[in-house]
């Protein structure tokens, strides 16, 4: 870790000179204490950081939560060896992508899963408590939930150390929690405009606390954590479903782990209460369970946290990226991305160009930036991977 000023704090040996000019105009905002933590895959996002803890003081700024509310990821370890498994992988693949919609804008078209409906029933509840419509943002928001969306997003069945069997799985709130959150950013800057705010960047426009504004701001950001959790298990359920039938089993579910890490939440932090905004990390507190996926055929980690407090108690969210996808695309080939997925069964197209491996930082260098945020307890490898275009 290197102190970069007097409220920034850098877990990332790897850092484009971009990405730390944006973490250290955050800093210079007037509530952040006691400072900012910039993880090890840091980089560039809309306002504030991919990859940096924010704790305020007094007023929260939306966009560094981030626009994909609640994203996080989900991960089963089944009873199963790899050596139990049947040789054709492609029939759970395309299984997988049959049963959950994918990519930007998919959905379901029916509602007819017992445990939909109550999963929707309950998030309708949670919303009328929050007093809004989700209809209001997005009109499709019902059909939505179980289904990936495109970007890093993935499902996938991957083997650990010991050759066991784990469902792994990274998505968000989908539509409605981007609404949700573009909505609020522009509130925000609105605010800022009218009361006369100077700011060193737009997106890091802000909610004051005890505002209303503020207060509609937490309420529906948390139904949208709500969301896409339920979004996750949703499509867990399904994944495990395919799975059983694939293998000719039930799956047991032996463990099972989520986390976010586009959030807010009131935390003490060097003894004061603090919003913590963990936008592209995830909390690592003491004896916290928690995942970080690499980049699209690599390794991922299933972690439990060491509670360090410079850290804020957290951690990375993955292996972040180093070429934008247009960079990326206009870079690598479809040729190098079939040599990064040999021995992976996924579905071979150039639409994934863009989440080759070699446009995202080196995840194993990520861990050893993170050895002081959190232990290692498996190291997952990814045996089929689905994705959205």
């Amino acid at each position: 870790m290197k102190q970069l000023s007097p409220r920034l704090m850098n877990w990332a040996s790897s850092l484009e000179d971009g990405t730390r000019e944006q973490a250290e105009r955050t800093a210079t905002m007037a509530f952040i204490y006691p400072h900012l933590a910039l993880m090890p895959d840091a980089h560039l996002g809309l306002g504030a950081t991919v990859g940096s803890v924010i704790p305020t003081l007094g007023a929260i700024m939306p966009a560094a939560v981030g626009v994909d509310i609640g994203c996080g990821m989900i991960a089963v370890r089944t009873q199963w060896h790899v050596d139990e498994l049947p040789q054709d992988r492609r029939v759970v693949r395309e299984a997988i992508e049959r049963s959950i919609p994918l990519s930007a804008g998919a959905a379901n078209q029916h509602i007819d899963r017992d445990h939909t409906v109550e999963r929707l029933t309950s998030l309708e509840s949670k919303a009328e408590k929050a007093g809004f419509d989700p209809s209001s943002y997005a009109g499709r928001w019902k059909v939505q939930l179980g289904t990936l969306g495109s970007g890093n997003h993935f499902i996938e069945v991957t083997v650990d150390e010991e050759g066991r069997v784990w469902l792994f799985l990274h998505s968000g709130s989908r539509g409605v929690g981007n609404k949700i959150a573009q909505h609020h950013i522009a509130v925000a800057r609105q605010l800022c405009e009218r009361w006369w705010i100077s700011l060193p960047d737009r997106d890091l426009a802000y909610l004051v606390e005890g505002t209303d504004e503020f207060w509609a701001y937490i309420r529906q950001m948390r139904w949208a954590q709500d969301y896409a959790l339920a979004n996750r298990e949703e499509m867990m359920d399904r994944v495990v479903t395919c799975v059983a039938e694939w293998v000719g089993a039930d799956v047991e579910r032996q463990e099972e782990i989520g986390c976010h890490h586009n959030y807010t939440e009131s935390e003490k932090h060097f003894g004061k209460q603090v919003w913590l905004s963990r936008k592209g990390a995830i909390s690592a507190e003491a004896g916290r369970p928690g995942l970080i996926p690499g980049s699209m055929g690599t390794a991922s980690y299933v972690v439990v946290g060491k509670g360090n407090p410079l850290s804020l108690n957290s951690a990375p969210h993955g292996a972040g990226r180093e070429y934008s996808r247009t960079r990326a695309r206009h870079t690598f080939t479809h040729e190098q991305l079939r040599a990064a997925m040999v021995g992976i069964e996924y579905r071979d197209t150039d639409a994934f160009i863009d989440e080759i491996p070699m446009a995202y930082k080196d995840i194993d260098l990520v861990m050893a930036d993170a050895a002081d945020l959190v232990e290692v307890r498996h190291t997952l490898r990814q045996i089929v991977n689905v994705k959205g275009d």
